[in-house]
């Protein structure tokens, strides 16, 4: 065997019917050639197709995978979290399911771990992705916002695609959190961390489930669980808007006692419409806060599972 460790691969399902047999077929021979222990734990994340029965149907030829469905569809960030509570070996991959992470480059990534002994996780840096120039766009601007307001900070192009050492996962069940997303906190966590450039295939089959809305959730996710930015802001905008509009009726008292009355019904409407406006913004940001906090107090789990096989 390659490696003396053990190792244990998560990966996240989600009405990936036509993938799952190719997925387990490429899998199988890499980890068999590169360990003597290792077990393949999929989590079914409330498919809606026949992912479950396609799920069982591997397993019935290979005793080393673990059959995973939670009750309900919980996202994919849950599922993961799922996944890595059950991963007890010494190494620990996370990929996607839908074939663009290579199962061959594995591997790679465990080199790339093991050669710096002060990493905790190799993370696949993507040089080429076959995905389309909105989802791309989105990416860069998910990375760019991320780095520039919220305490977590990360190189281009990062995947969810790595290897950790089991330390990181023991690590992550101390933060109990549920509306903060399982791959931020392994970067919040702070284990030092090595990119790996790798390419990115295509989808071996179906559509990708991230649509602009998902997108968008995660982009809020980070944003509201790891930085105070938005509340800052609002905090300085109001200052701003009350100084202003303390100078704009100390301008129109003025007016007032020289004889100019300022006339303007237009003017008026527009400044009351504005602000109005920001003051919706200002309690849609103020209410992204309290619901979070709303949800953390309930201490509801963050999944729950419903059969493993």
């Amino acid at each position: 065997m390659k490696y003396s460790q053990s190792i244990s691969v998560v990966v996240p399902i989600y009405n990936d019917q036509e993938v799952i047999a190719e997925l387990h077929r490429r899998l199988k021979p890499v980890l068999e050639e590169i360990t003597s222990h290792y077990e393949l734990i999929l989590v079914d994340d409330g498919s809606r197709d026949n992912s479950w029965n396609e799920m069982l149907a591997v397993r019935q030829t290979n005793p080393n995978i673990r059959a995973v469905r939670l009750s309900r569809n919980f996202g994919q960030q849950s599922a993961i979290a799922a996944g890595l509570s059950l991963a007890n070996n010494d190494l620990v991959v996370l990929m996607d399911s839908d074939l663009q992470d290579r199962p061959e480059d594995i591997p790679t990534l465990i080199d790339a771990l093991l050669a710096d002994r002060q990493a905790s996780m190799a993370i696949a840096q993507w040089e080429q992705r076959q995905d389309s120039r909105f989802k791309l766009a989105v990416s860069r601007l998910f990375q760019t916002v991320s780095n520039s307001i919220t305490e977590i900070h990360t190189v281009p192009r990062l995947g969810i695609f790595r290897v950790m050492h089991k330390s990181v996962v023991d690590e992550l069940r101390n933060f109990p959190e549920k509306t903060a997303t399982t791959v931020s906190l392994l970067y919040y966590i702070g284990s030092k961390y090595v990119p790996v450039p790798l390419k990115r295939d295509a989808r071996f089959a179906g559509k990708s489930g991230y649509n602009l809305h998902k997108m968008l959730a995660l982009t809020f996710a980070r944003i509201f669980s790891f930085s105070m930015f938005p509340i800052r802001m609002v905090t300085y905008l109001g200052g701003f808007l009350c100084i202003g509009s303390m100078l704009a009726a100390l301008i129109l008292v003025i007016y007032k006692l020289t004889g100019n009355v300022v006339t303007g019904w237009t003017s008026t409407m527009v400044l009351l419409l504005f602000l109005f406006g920001l003051n919706f913004a200002f309690l849609g940001i103020l209410g992204e806060y309290v619901g979070r906090i709303f949800l953390e107090t309930k201490q509801r789990p963050k999944f729950m599972i419903g059969e493993i096989v």
